[in-house]
């Protein structure tokens, strides 16, 4: 019994490491997004996470900006961008080898998938 016990212990912790390794997104993301207008506009987002803190910068048609009120909790993070005349709120989701986004501008509801690219 002790047997079964250790190693279901041990299973559960290498998966728990496992999952914890696979949640950082430091580094460097891009993707497209579709405007609603049918242009495409691209995505360009450096990430540092520490602890349940997201930080980095984006690059945005006024150049790069740093992202405010970063979070990450599990696979969820949020983040604001400024942009003229308020922020862009950004809601996402982690996968293994991709992010989604929910982003809010100038009213508008839009999504994006973003790729690693670094």
């Amino acid at each position: 019994m002790k047997k079964k016990t250790f190693v279901t212990t041990l299973a559960l912790l290498f998966f728990v490491v496992c999952y914890a390794v696979t949640i950082d997104i430091s580094g460097k993301w891009t993707g497209i997004l579709k405007m609603k207008d049918g242009h495409d506009m691209p995505l360009n987002y450096t990430f540092k996470v520490d602890s349940d803190k997201l930080t980095g910068t984006a690059l945005t048609p006024q150049g790069e900006v740093k992202i405010t009120d970063g979070m990450i909790n599990g696979n969820d993070f949020s983040f604001n961008v400024p942009v003229p005349n308020g922020n862009a709120p950004h809601t996402g989701k982690i996968y293994a080898d991709s992010l989604t986004l929910h982003i809010v501008y100038k009213g508008e509801h839009l999504a994006a998938t973003l790729k690693r690219s670094n």
